[in-house]
């Protein structure tokens, strides 16, 4: 690790240990992270879902929206393809969030970025705007690809984000 690496390493388990502007989660070691979409239907649902089953004890996962739409069908479907289980989630009101301090918030969307000035405390942001699968126009196969893409651009950017922040 570079000096620099190293410093801003330093800093960032001084503010966990002061709970200066980040709160640890429950057990002090997992770091919270918030995925925001426009309904908390799909993108959301599918990023908090996968980093609940590849992040391990590392992370602890949570996901809202704008205007909270019930999980959409063809999401647990193509989730359950691959063995991750959206059991015990639902969809929430990013305004449920407001009060939690998060070490990462992750928008999925422009319209969820614009909303995310409401959650609490210091984080690090992390823009991954995706294209929302619900709008694709067609019959049932197309949109169920479109799930599916989705699924795997996410699956491919938790995966990312898990090796450069699972230190």
């Amino acid at each position: 690790m570079g000096n620099l690496a190293k410093l801003f390493q330093d800093e960032i388990e001084k503010k966990h240990d002061s709970n200066d502007g980040i709160s640890p989660a429950s057990d002090g070691t997992r770091k919270k992270v918030l995925f925001v979409c426009t309904g908390n239907s799909v993108r959301s649902q599918m990023a908090e879902a996968l980093l609940r089953t590849y992040g391990g004890d590392k992370f602890e996962a949570f996901s809202a929206g704008i205007t909270p739409a019930g999980i959409h069908a063809l999401t647990k479907q193509v989730l359950a393809e691959m063995n991750v289980t959206t059991a015990g989630q639902h969809s929430k009101h990013i305004d449920e969030f407001a009060n939690i301090k998060f070490d990462y918030v992750i928008p999925l969307c422009e319209v969820a970025a614009l909303s995310c000035v409401s959650i609490a405390g210091s984080h690090e942001r992390i823009n991954w705007y995706i294209d929302d699968p619900i709008r694709v126009l067609g019959d049932d196969e197309r949109k169920l690809m479109a799930f599916r893409i989705t699924r795997n651009i996410l699956k491919q950017k938790v995966l990312k984000f898990i090796e450069e922040n699972g230190k």
